[in-house]
């Protein structure tokens, strides 16, 4: 019988696959621990990439971990090391420079990356995308000048970006293939409440356009819209979508289909093998179906998840979908999975950007987001996880504490 330490491998330094690093440590694992990531930078987290770090206003990199957190914890960190493929019985890793790294559990917390736009003139310098720290000191360099901008996208990034160019006095056009920013994520009804946002700090909108050609002398001038309009330019951030990196496993025979298929416990198809974060395709026991959701507050929680699976315990991830956003002087966080409601209720508000909207199907609260309002999210994640049937017309009353209306729903009195 082997008496050999264990060797667990994690694939992507980021936010999950540090986690899952820490975890592993505090849960008493004292065999190998080995995080690779193919960036120069330690593990990092992406949020203030788009806001205060993007402007400027952070002292530092966003880090996990302090620098000396990897080796206090004989968690070895191979930066800038790429990995090429797995070996034949995927019980090793294939590294860049033929080397090879074998392994006993791998978790796999590759991240995302950016889809591309695909029209002439796409190769030419000035035009951006986010992703990595060195992405946001590239554009927070062009944002510090106050220079032209043009976003593609009005998603999470395309959004946050605007703003922060607005607020270190760049000029922003935005272009967006749909009618309102974040129209399919939360419909039109908040989606009018971000588009007057925004407008009201002077960025120009352009709904229903979307891009032909970037046009320039090596460096991008201006962009040109399929409806003939031709907006000059400094430079262009886009921002519309991000792709799950399952490139490493796609000849692996580990199941994919929008993400690497995973169960409950964040297993693959592959024994041992594990997958979390922005690249994993979980089953959700509480919505009963797969989901990946590219935010923070899953990259944060499943890594551990993961990390406690990798060492046989019992786990599931269950965590209601979770993200946050500030734009402007406007803050918000959203808890919920809605792909379909019958009413989005406002409680609160509206005019004065002070509200909770509760996006509602068969009068039940699917989901829930809070606007400059605040410690109200544990309430409406119960209000989800209850899935009791709620009166809209009590819910939208102020006159009422929302914490009651959460104890009706949940069957506690408080």
């Amino acid at each position: 019988m082997s008496t050999h330490p264990e060797t667990f491998v994690i694939v992507g330094a980021g936010l999950a696959g540090a986690k899952a690093a820490e975890t592993l440590r505090e849960e008493g694992f004292d065999g190998r621990v080995i995080l690779i990531g193919d960036e120069p930078e330690r593990p990092y987290e992406r949020p203030p990439l788009s806001k205060e770090y993007l402007r400027g206003e952070a002292d530092d990199k966003p880090y996990v971990h302090p620098e000396s957190f990897y080796a206090d914890n004989e968690i070895e960190l191979l930066s800038s090391t790429r990995v090429t493929g797995l070996g034949a019985g995927l019980s090793e890793l294939l590294l860049e420079g033929d080397r090879r790294l074998g392994y006993d559990r791998l978790l796999l917390t590759t991240g995302a990356v950016p889809r591309r736009l695909d029209v002439p003139g796409a190769e030419l310098d000035g035009i951006h995308y986010l992703r990595t720290v060195a992405d946001s000191e590239r554009i927070g360099a062009r944002i510090e000048r106050g220079q032209r901008l043009v976003v593609v996208g009005s998603g999470w990034i395309g959004s946050e970006i605007a703003a922060s160019a607005r607020q270190k006095g760049c000029e922003v056009t935005m272009i967006e293939m749909a009618s309102l920013p974040l129209e399919r994520v939360w419909g039109p009804e908040v989606g009018r409440i971000y588009l007057d946002i925004h407008r009201d700090h002077g960025v120009e909108f352009l709904p229903e356009t979307t891009v032909e050609r970037f046009e320039g002398d090596g460096s991008v001038e201006r962009v040109l819209t399929r409806d003939g309009a031709s907006i000059e330019t400094e430079f262009v951030v886009v921002g519309v979508g991000v792709a799950p990196r399952t490139g490493l496993v796609e000849t692996a025979g580990i199941r994919i289909d929008n993400g690497i298929v995973v169960n409950k416990r964040l297993e693959t198809s592959v024994p041992g093998i594990f997958a979390a974060g922005d690249v994993a395709n979980a089953h959700h026991p509480f919505y009963g179906r797969h989901l990946r959701v590219e935010h923070w507050a899953n990259a944060l929680k499943q890594g551990p998840i993961a990390a406690r699976a990798m060492l046989g315990q019992e786990v599931a991830y269950e965590e209601i979908p979770y993200f946050f956003s500030d734009q402007y002087e406007v803050g918000m966080e959203y808890s919920g999975f809605a792909t379909s409601w019958d009413r989005v209720a406002f409680r609160g508000d509206v005019e004065a950007r002070e509200f909770i909207a509760f996006w509602l199907e068969n009068d039940r609260v699917v989901a829930g987001m809070n606007v400059n309002v605040w410690d109200v999210n544990d309430g409406i994640r119960e209000l989800i996880q209850s899935r009791h049937l709620v009166d809209a017309d009590r819910l939208t009353d102020p006159d009422l504490a929302l914490d009651d209306l959460v104890a009706e729903a949940s069957g506690s009195p408080r």
